[in-house]
């Protein structure tokens, strides 16, 4: 077990936050992180394209890099060159060109990435997109004959596009070299061993969170679970933790709306009307399959109508 440790200093004393990386994240498959089939699906098609650019988004600890070592796992046989530059590199996989970011010797990630270009590498891997310099060269990477699977910080999949606008990359670049976002937040999951089920009328629901009344087509009430609290989760409830996703495909009339410039609201409206599911929705399935409760749903994602109504939308 790695641990990634980072220290602030406050008022009272220090305040420590240590990240434990686990050996076994190296083998995790894309069904163990939570993903559907119809997500599946989609990725199996993105990450094995000769060109394009692939993105995972969301805040810090929510599972961006554990999803991209997933997707490159499915890419790593001998007569494919991977290279990545990370900052740090968290996962060691046999068979990949590790290069780790050096600001003292002036090796960012931008610096990492224009060396990769030359290195002919079939996938491409930078740990962040987190300014101007380094979305350009990985955008004309990805225009150039090269798989790039990269991280962004952003609220959501819609999101990534507007910012990545922001940094100054042309629309016409971004929609033909972008084949799709990943939107993800970790939910923790209920225990196995202390999982009890219980009733939850619509009315209740409600009381939950707008919009409730949409997930629960023709029935009074559904059934749901949380955790007891057993020694084998120390009293908590839950064991372990799994992902919630949204997947936002580039279609052409998502390219179109790149083009226009168009906010992440519309870009939303968009992708539900070609059938993406929110965070939200893709974890309530997970709530209804027993893997986790409402109110840890609730803490990290929010109802697509909550999201819609603040800009005035339905």
């Amino acid at each position: 077990m790695d641990v990634r440790v980072s220290i602030v200093p406050v008022v009272d004393g220090e305040k420590i936050v240590m990240r434990l990386l686990a050996s076994y994240v190296r083998s995790i498959t894309l069904t163990e992180l939570g993903f559907s089939e119809t997500h599946q699906k989609i990725l199996t098609e993105a990450v094995h394209m000769p060109y394009g650019m692939v993105l995972t988004t969301g805040p810090t600890g929510s599972g961006k890099s554990t999803t991209l070592t997933a997707l490159l796992k499915m890419r790593n046989t001998p007569d494919v060159n991977i290279s990545t530059i990370e900052d740090p590199v968290e996962y060691k996989i046999a068979g990949v060109n590790h290069i780790q970011v050096n600001t003292e010797v002036d090796l960012t990630f931008a610096a990492g990435l224009r060396a990769l270009v030359r290195q002919d590498p079939n996938v491409i891997l930078v740990g962040e997109i987190r300014d101007g310099e380094t979305a350009d060269i990985a955008v004309n990477a990805a225009l150039t004959g090269h798989l790039l699977l990269s991280t962004l910080h952003a609220n959501d999949a819609p999101t990534a596009v507007p910012r990545l606008l922001e940094m100054g990359v042309e629309p016409f670049l971004l929609a033909s070299t972008l084949k799709v976002v990943i939107g993800q937040r970790l939910v923790r999951r209920i225990c196995p061993h202390c999982r009890t089920s219980y009733s939850c009328s619509i009315h209740d629901a409600q009381k939950m969170f707008k919009g409730a009344n949409k997930f629960f087509p023709n029935r009074g009430s559904v059934t749901l679970y949380k955790g007891k609290g057993c020694d084998g989760c120390g009293g908590t409830g839950f064991r372990g933790r799994i992902g919630i996703y949204e997947l936002l495909a580039i279609t052409p009339a998502i390219e179109d709306l790149i083009i226009k410039h168009a906010s992440s609201t519309d870009l939303s409206i968009q992708a539900r009307k070609e059938g993406m599911h929110t965070m939200f929705e893709d974890g309530f399935e997970k709530v209804l399959s027993g893997m986790t409760t409402i109110e840890e749903l609730k803490r990290v994602a929010a109802p697509p109508d909550i999201l819609f109504s603040k800009h005035g939308k339905k």
